[in-house]
C-alpha cells in the first residue's frame, strides 16, 4: 500500500500521534534541538574543515582582517598574523580536546569548541602552546610524542595557562581584536 492508498482511519490514528509525540519524545541527548547537532555526524575531518569555516565566518563578521594562509604550515591570517584553527565539539565527559597540535609556523592557535547551547574559544599563542602543550602532550605516541600533541578542557573549569586567552567568544574576540594588525 502506497502514501496515496492510506485509509481514513490511518489517517486519523496518525493525527492523534502526532499530537501525542511531544509528550513521549523528550531530548534522547544534550544536543538533541542543538543549531550544531548536525555536526556530530560529521566524520573528523569534515569537523577541522567547519571548525576553519566557523572562525573564518565569525571573524569576518565581527570585522577583523582575514586572508588565507600563504602555504599550509598555519589555516588563515587574522590581522596580518599566521593562525591555526583547532575545533572541537563537546565530548560526552563534558570536555574539550584540540588535538593534531603541531609545531609549524604560526603565531596563534584559535581553539574554538561548541557544545550543543554553546561556544567557547581560546586564543593562544604558539609559545604559550610551547610550553604547555607541544612537546608534553604526545598525541600517537604517549607523552613522549613530539610531533602531534592534544590538550583537553572542561570549559567550566580549564586549566589556569589557558583561562587569560578566553573562554568565551567574546572573550576571545578581545583577544583577536587586540593582535596589532601587521599589515
Amino acid at each position: 500500500m502506497n502514501k496515496t492508498q492510506v485509509s481514513p482511519e490511518f489517517d486519523l490514528l496518525a493525527s492523534a500521534a502526532k499530537f501525542i509525540k511531544p509528550e513521549f519524545k523528550k531530548a534522547t541527548t544534550p544536543w538533541a534541538e542543538s543549531p550544531f547537532e548536525w555536526v556530530l555526524t560529521l566524520p573528523s575531518a569534515s569537523k577541522g574543515k567547519l571548525g576553519k569555516r566557523l572562525v573564518y565566518q565569525w571573524c569576518a563578521l565581527k570585522g577583523l582582517s582575514i586572508d588565507s594562509s600563504p602555504d599550509s604550515q598555519a589555516d588563515m591570517l587574522i590581522n596580518g598574523h599566521r593562525v591555526e584553527i583547532k575545533f572541537s565539539t563537546l565530548w560526552e565527559s563534558g570536555i574539550y580536546k584540540f588535538q593534531q597540535i603541531r609545531d609549524q609556523n604560526y603565531e596563534y592557535a584559535v581553539c574554538l569548541g561548541v557544545s550543543p547551547f554553546e561556544a567557547h574559544c581560546w586564543v593562544a599563542s604558539k609559545q604559550i602552546l610551547k610550553k604547555y602543550v607541544i612537546g608534553h602532550m604526545g598525541q600517537h605516541t604517549g607523552s613522549t610524542g613530539q610531533e602531534t600533541a592534544w590538550f583537553a578542557v572542561n570549559p567550566a573549569d580549564p586549566p589556569d595557562w589557558l583561562s587569560p586567552f578566553g573562554g568565551t567568544l567574546e572573550k576571545a574576540y578581545k583577544v583577536l581584536k587586540s593582535l596589532s594588525n601587521k599589515r
